[in-house]
């Protein structure tokens, strides 16, 4: 059994970890709040690139990009490109496992393929399984800004209008509104046709007819690169996102075991305090009745000395 002394050097302990966690998920939660204004900021102008491209196809039919799958003869990739985004730490419970799993799956059912990984963690788990990595955005994870997703998104386009990749996707965590992060596949380039083919028309909204310069083609891949940018701009701040949240539950859920420990040690505690009490008391009776019994003897030996005296003089007499 425990001292009392180790008992309350490890509540201690406890009560120490406590506070880092408890100042990690306070931590985490700001940035959080921090994440999503700025999210909730450029949404729009995102949301109304894709809305000009759905307007185009909506109103020509003729548009013929590299950026799109054509309308026939689709041929299978014969290279990939993979954005791993992940963060560049740990202690956010599954939130980097989940990522990594998945693209891990991803990388065997391809076997050209080339990896781009944002985030500190998933370099070295790519490195330490000796995974070839084309290129590691560092500082991105913990710092998405448009600027860096522009540069992400220059890497990724001269591969694809080179011809080194035939297919660009992207893997990242996507907080969903029950608050739980789930990871995400997507694919970035070529964009199937339907995905920016309808586009509904309000009631007595006038069909206007545009003129494009110098052709619809070359409005459209104007746009692309933007559009990438910014997908990749939403997709770092989504999983910047899932990692505060994963952080924050990953937090939580150890301030509530540190609680229950801290509970369970404070029993403890009490129990054997109140054990060494016990024995103490007990030590102290045993003690006193020792001394009781000591005492009677004496006085029993004395007793019988007085007596032995006593005869002595009876018989001397």
């Amino acid at each position: 059994m425990a001292s009392t002394k180790e008992i309350k050097n490890r509540i201690e302990s406890v009560q120490n970890t406590q506070k880092i966690t408890n100042a990690m998920y306070l931590i985490a939660s700001t940035k959080l709040t921090k994440a999503r204004a700025e999210l909730d900021k450029t949404l729009p102008y995102f949301r109304l690139q894709e809305s000009e491209m759905k307007r185009i196809f909506q109103r020509r039919n003729d548009v013929d990009s590299h950026y799109f799958y054509p309308e026939t003869g689709r041929k299978s990739a014969e290279a990939y490109a993979y954005l791993v985004i992940t963060a560049d730490k740990g202690l956010a419970g599954a939130y980097n496992h989940n990522i990594l799993k998945m693209a891990e799956e991803e990388l065997k059912k391809h076997k050209n393929t080339m990896l781009y990984v944002v985030g500190e963690y998933g370099r070295q788990y790519f490195r330490r399984r000796k995974i070839p990595i084309e290129r590691s955005f560092l500082y991105t994870a913990q710092n998405p800004t448009f600027r860096r997703a522009r540069e992400i998104s220059n890497v990724l386009l001269d591969l694809y209008n080179t011809g080194k990749a035939n297919e660009i996707r992207i893997i990242f965590s996507q907080l969903e509104r029950g608050g739980q992060a789930v990871p995400r596949k997507s694919q970035l380039l070529p964009f199937e046709r339907g995905q920016f083919g309808r586009m509904e028309i309000r009631e007595g909204e006038i069909r206007k007819e545009y003129e494009f310069f110098p052709n619809v083609t070359a409005a459209l891949e104007n746009i692309v690169p933007s559009y990438i940018a910014g997908y990749i701009y939403g997709a770092l701040v989504e999983s910047f996102c899932s990692e505060q949240n994963a952080r924050m539950n990953a937090m939580k859920a150890a301030n509530d075991n540190a609680d229950e420990l801290l509970g369970n040690l404070s029993v403890e505690y009490n129990r054997v305090r109140q054990w060494a009490i016990t024995q103490e008391i007990t030590e102290v009776s045993a003690g006193a009745k020792a001394q009781r019994k000591k005492k009677q003897k004496r006085r029993e030996q004395e007793a019988a000395g007085v007596q032995q005296i006593e005869r002595r003089r009876a018989d001397n007499d």
